[in-house]
């Protein structure tokens, strides 16, 4: 195995002379653009590679975790296990989780998090790359879409082919719901971030937002002609359904909305058969 800068790795692993031949996984730091180490896990998921046949002929899923969460928590565990069965997976911890460096912006930021495991996607050969991110990482694919892409020069390698956003928000700063409330002073007060830090392994950055960054409503308005998925439970403590409605509208005909009865909020509520609908919708739209 061969690596070259924080982020980067050459396409020059080993591949043994089969054609039955399966890809370990791979780990790594990468590096963001404005310099934050970002913990990451390459997976080949359950496609078997031929030794002749380059990897971009298959999917890779880039999964955004929510606010909290990382890439060995069970529950992002269980979507990338899920996910692997339609392509290969790629999942890293958002800075200020896990084992990545910085602090959380809780959404701000964590764009360029998502740009630099795209990037890391594509240098491992893959040309059809879907993002899918849930609750904040909802928010973030939807900001990803609209700042990277073939319009914008120079960050076409970081872009996405397809988009599915789960239990994100519509809107900034919203705290019309007792769990939005508790988020909210988990970012705002010391003693949140205190308890945010030891309790729950997230550390936050203390500044508030300057410029405030492109809202998920806006961003959506902006991802076409990318196909997008919206995907929201009827039953979400976090953010009603006006917030998944909010998204479709400014999406019009590149968006798609499924609206889940019974469901809760994220990757904690998106059983099997909805991530196995997620996997076939993207398969299908990624061409």
């Amino acid at each position: 195995m061969s690596t070259g800068p924080a982020g980067h790795v050459t396409r020059s692993f080993a591949v043994p002379n089969s054609e039955t031949a399966v890809r370990t996984p791979l780990r790594r730091f990468l590096s963001t653009d404005d310099g934050v180490t970002i913990d990451a896990v390459y997976e080949p998921g359950g496609v078997v590679y031929d030794a002749s046949a380059p990897s971009s002929e298959h999917l890779v899923f880039v999964v955004a975790h929510g606010f909290t969460g990382d890439a060995d928590r069970p529950h992002v565990r269980r979507v990338a296990e899920a996910f692997a069965q339609y392509g290969a997976v790629l999942t890293f911890s958002f800075r200020g989780h896990g084992a990545s460096g910085g602090r959380s912006t809780v959404g701000d930021r964590e764009v360029l998090d998502l740009a630099a495991a795209v990037r890391w996607a594509r240098e491992l050969g893959h040309t059809r790359v879907a993002t899918v991110g849930f609750s904040m990482g909802g928010s973030v694919v939807l900001r990803h879409a609209a700042l990277y892409g073939p319009e914008h020069e120079g960050r076409t390698e970081a872009a996405s082919d397809v988009v599915v956003s789960v239990s994100a928000p519509a809107r900034w700063y919203y705290r019309g719901t007792a769990p939005m409330r508790r988020v909210h002073w988990l970012v705002t007060r010391p003693g949140g971030r205190l308890v945010s830090r030891y309790g729950l392994r997230t550390r936050i950055h203390d500044r508030d937002w300057n410029p405030v960054p492109l809202s998920p409503v806006e961003a959506a308005a902006r991802i076409a002609p990318t196909p997008l998925l919206i995907v929201h439970g009827d039953r979400d403590g976090y953010f009603p359904v006006d917030h998944p409605r909010m998204l479709a509208a400014a999406a019009g005909d590149a968006g798609e909305l499924w609206l889940e009865p019974g469901m809760g909020h994220a990757e904690h509520a998106a059983g099997d058969e909805l991530l196995r609908r997620i996997g076939d919708w993207a398969v299908v739209r990624a061409g």
